[in-house]
């Protein structure tokens, strides 16, 4: 039996600045547009690892008005969960994702516990970590 990963949730404000920092800056690809009841849903994949992919959505999309607001909240906070990429050059796309405008929140460092890494936040506030391959 094998079991892995094939989605992850970010939730974000808006999707035409994400895209420009998770498809533009980072460079994944789209894999899926959908819109149904006034919202979207974009799907997209590293061509790298086929099989994953990441689902960008507002916060309202598909949950309730209450489920919406505070989702809206800890989005406006900055406190939902990291997410963490791996890249096989730290350094290029470190600049890459920095020439867009993203605000950088650590340049590439070694960190105490082992990885080399970097911190970006996206426009929405999530906070995007980027390791360097071992």
């Amino acid at each position: 039996m094998t079991i892995s990963l094939q989605y992850c949730n970010i939730t974000v404000n808006d999707l035409e600045e994400s895209l420009a920092f998770y498809r533009d800056a980072l460079g994944l690809e789209v894999h899926n547009d959908v819109a149904q009841g006034g919202f979207r849903w974009v799907t997209l994949g590293s061509p790298d690892q086929p099989g994953l992919e990441i689902v960008l959505s507002e916060p309202h999309a598909g949950r309730s008005q209450a489920d919406g607001d505070s989702l809206q909240q800890l989005l406006t906070k900055g406190v939902l969960p990291i997410i963490v990429f791996r890249t096989d050059d730290l350094d290029a796309l470190f600049e890459k994702v920095r020439a867009s405008g993203a605000e950088v929140l650590q340049e590439p460092m070694v960190q105490p516990w082992g990885p080399r890494d970097c911190a970006f936040r996206d426009p929405s506030g999530n906070m995007v970590r980027i390791n360097q391959e071992a």
